[in-house]
């Protein structure tokens, strides 16, 4: 077994529902997993620890929406509880199941009900009822695009079902870097 390194980039998306893409700029999170041998279909199970993943909050800085910054005070934080799957070192295709609780908030005014998304997020081509996209399997510096769409349950919150029109679709776009462990003290390019 041995680790890998998952940083995000700048560039992702999030749709959701019948809204248009928000922009969003993943820069600084990601996390170490741990890769395993290769199975009889040349398949490395990889597995990072949700509690050790860093996936920054789309805020007025990290997020913009038809152009624009989110309105100051509106947080969406990102609380990972799995994130798993496997890697064709091969051909560097991807396939992991994301699970996350997204938690919405403005300011101390207001904190709905946690949105669960559970999905699988691929560089391949994934296709819902609404959202399609396709990903990029990783390149030789290490570069991916996951995509993955999710069905989005009500939360039970009646204010944020009614604006997002939950029960819906939604669709991530995650670019990334994936990449050996590098040395203490020292940052891979």
């Amino acid at each position: 077994m041995n680790e890998r390194t998952l940083h995000t980039l700048a560039g992702c998306g999030l749709v959701i529902g019948a809204y248009p893409r928000f922009r969003y700029d993943a820069r600084g999170g990601g996390g170490v997993g741990r890769l395993t041998g290769r199975d009889d279909n040349g398949l490395q199970a990889l597995r990072f620890e949700p509690t050790a993943l860093q996936i920054p909050p789309l805020h007025w800085r990290t997020t913009r929406f038809l152009g624009l910054p989110l309105p100051p005070g509106l947080v969406i934080t990102i609380h990972p509880q799995r994130l798993e799957g496997s890697l064709d070192g091969a051909t560097g295709a991807m396939a992991l199941r994301f699970c996350a609780r997204f938690r919405f908030a403005i300011g101390s005014l207001y904190r709905a009900a946690d949105l669960i998304v559970d999905t699988t997020l691929s560089t391949g081509p994934v296709q819902g009822r609404r959202h399609s996209a396709s990903g990029q399997p990783l390149d030789g510096n290490g570069l991916a695009q996951l995509v993955g769409v999710a069905t989005i349950a009500p939360s039970g919150d009646p204010f944020l079902d009614r604006f997002l029109g939950l029960p819906d679709e939604a669709l991530a776009l995650l670019r990334c870097r994936f990449g050996p462990l590098a040395p203490a003290g020292q940052d891979l390019p």
